[in-house]
């Protein structure tokens, strides 16, 4: 097994800078999620890996070896595709010992391997199968057998699991991080999905316009976003954000144009550090407190209801305070009604800043 280490890895695709000078460490057995939204370069990070893409500069290292000159096939390192790419005309089993064959293995060992590795995926009865005769999640599951019968240092996954129904995808990702962990290979795992990300990653780095915006574990990216892309990508629904004036006084406000804000004195000291006096306000739906009334309560905003959207174990409404949308989330059994006036409450504890010019995030 081998850590990943991507030094300042730029590509170019013509005047598209799909990643910029990209630097990352996977450690050793480690299971770090590159995530982003379409066209963020997480994909060509993973082809350079692969050794299917040749980076402008920068420096690919897996174990303590430089492979930027290293064919693909030398590079040690098993690819899983969003496709799975299995070969129609070929069995399971011929699919599973195809790799190997390649390599030019003892017979007795390829038999041996593929049966070890089916048996890991529980999927010994399908072997005289053809994919064709195969479930979507029995041909993800195949796929992976032919990429751990190699016994890479290196896993590589792009997307394996976007073309599952919703209920096996959710059955299919525990399944995988499971495995992940029996084998102990080194894992680099592509999604757009944050759900995904969130709950496999032992790490999370987040790609947007091929720039690294933050990577850490995934409680370090939900409760302290590095910057408004982050905060606004991470969390379903996504951060409620506003635009601020920083008025100096005391207390320290933030004007939204809309309401006013009083910061407390912890909070008007990380907003000091706003230099251009424009800051955004951020809070996430699950965060906003909402009241029917405003009797004997401090600090609330008035909104209307425009919308419901009822999920069983809650629902969320969307509240528009004058301009601004506003999502909250809580429980199945608050009561109103569309056009309701409603009272909403931006806990300060709970409240994220960020520099409106920089997009990044103020902290203490």
């Amino acid at each position: 097994m081998a850590k990943v280490l991507l030094k300042d890895l730029t590509k170019r695709f013509g005047d598209v800078i799909a990643v910029d000078s990209l630097s990352i460490e996977v450690q050793d057995k480690e299971f770090l999620v590159l995530l982003g939204p379409s066209g963020c370069g997480k994909t060509t990070v993973l082809r350079c890996i692969a050794g299917l893409e040749t980076p402008e500069q920068g420096e690919i290292y897996i174990g303590d070896k430089v492979v930027n000159d290293l064919d693909p096939k030398d590079r040690n390192v098993a690819m899983v595709f969003q496709s799975y790419a299995l070969y129609p005309h070929m069995s399971v089993y011929s699919n599973l010992a195809f790799p190997l064959e390649n390599a030019k293995l003892p017979e007795e060992e390829i038999k041996s391997r593929v049966q070890q590795v089916a048996r890991l995926l529980k999927i010994e009865a399908l072997l005289k199968r053809k994919p064709k005769q195969l479930s979507g999640g029995q041909q993800q599951r195949v796929a992976l057998g032919r990429a751990i019968v190699r016994e890479p240092q290196v896993f590589l996954m792009d997307e394996p699991l976007s073309n599952l129904d919703a209920k096996l995808r959710i059955y299919m990702r525990a399944e995988l991080k499971k495995l992940q962990k029996e084998i102990g290979v080194t894992t680099i795992y592509v999604t757009h999905d944050q759900v995904e990300a969130m709950t496999m990653g032992d790490r999370v780095a987040i790609l947007n316009e091929g720039i690294l915006q933050q990577k850490g574990s995934p409680d370090d990216i939900y409760f302290h976003p590095s910057n408004v892309f982050v905060a606004g990508f991470i969390g379903s629904p996504p951060t409620n954000f506003f635009d601020c004036n920083l008025i100096e006084g005391v207390p320290c406000t933030l004007d939204t144009g809309e309401f006013r804000y009083p910061l407390p004195e912890h909070m008007a000291k990380i907003a000091e550090q706003c230099t251009s006096g424009v800051c955004v306000l951020g809070v996430r739906p699950q965060d906003v407190l909402v009241y029917r009334d405003a009797a004997g309560k401090k600090g609330l905003i008035r909104s209307k209801l425009e919308v419901t959207e009822p999920l069983g174990d809650k629902q969320i409404l969307n509240l528009k305070v004058g301009d601004y949308l506003v999502k909250a989330v809580v429980d199945p059994d608050f009561r109103a009604e569309m056009g309701d006036d409603l009272w909403v409450k931006i806990p300060a504890k709970k409240a994220y800043l960020f520099d409106k010019k920089t997009g990044k995030a103020l902290i203490a």
